[in-house]
């Protein structure tokens, strides 16, 4: 009870002093922004990607850049192995090209599959082989799907892409 008391008694005067306080802040200038955004502008995200995680950096009509590497041709990536994918074509991407999906543990979430120039109707077939696995399929051209597995890879997902040059049309 005397605790309370004196907690009671001593109110006031707290509260007075916050009042203090808050008057002495209002008159006070606001902080310089120029120090958060010479900061900011010195962190580049982009180029910020562990050495040991892929990214991909360009793509044009017969292949990829990746961690500064160029690949002519078809890619095939789980988690942060990349290899090469005989596919030339988008008719040529069969279950048997996609087998690989059967043996890799632990099973991506997604494969994203990139079509080339533009997206393709999936074979019932092979999507129901996709399923089969346990991933999900997300199918969009080549240079989105690049977009996408970097996103997904950086936030530390377990993903595949399966990706054709982005010259290739059908």
């Amino acid at each position: 009870m005397a605790v309370r008391q004196r907690a009671v008694a001593a109110l006031p005067t707290l509260l007075r002093a916050l009042r203090k306080e808050g008057i002495s802040k209002q008159n006070q200038p606001l902080p310089s922004l120029r120090r958060a955004f010479s900061l900011y502008d010195q962190i580049n995200l982009i180029d910020n990607v562990p050495e040991d995680q892929l990214r991909f950096q360009e793509f044009d009509d017969t292949g990829f850049k990746v961690n500064g590497v160029r690949y002519e041709g078809s890619l095939l990536c789980v988690g942060n192995l990349l290899m090469s994918w005989t596919p030339k074509k988008f008719s040529e991407i069969t279950t048997e090209s996609l087998s690989i999906f059967q043996t890799v543990r632990p099973i991506p979430e997604i494969l994203i599959l990139g079509c080339g120039r533009n997206i393709q109707p999936i074979d019932p077939q092979l999507r129901s082989f996709i399923r089969s696995t346990g991933m999900k399929l997300e199918a969009v051209d080549s240079r989105n799907a690049a977009s996408t597995y970097n996103v997904l890879n950086e936030e530390g997902r377990i993903v595949a892409a399966a990706l054709l040059p982005y010259g290739v049309t059908s």
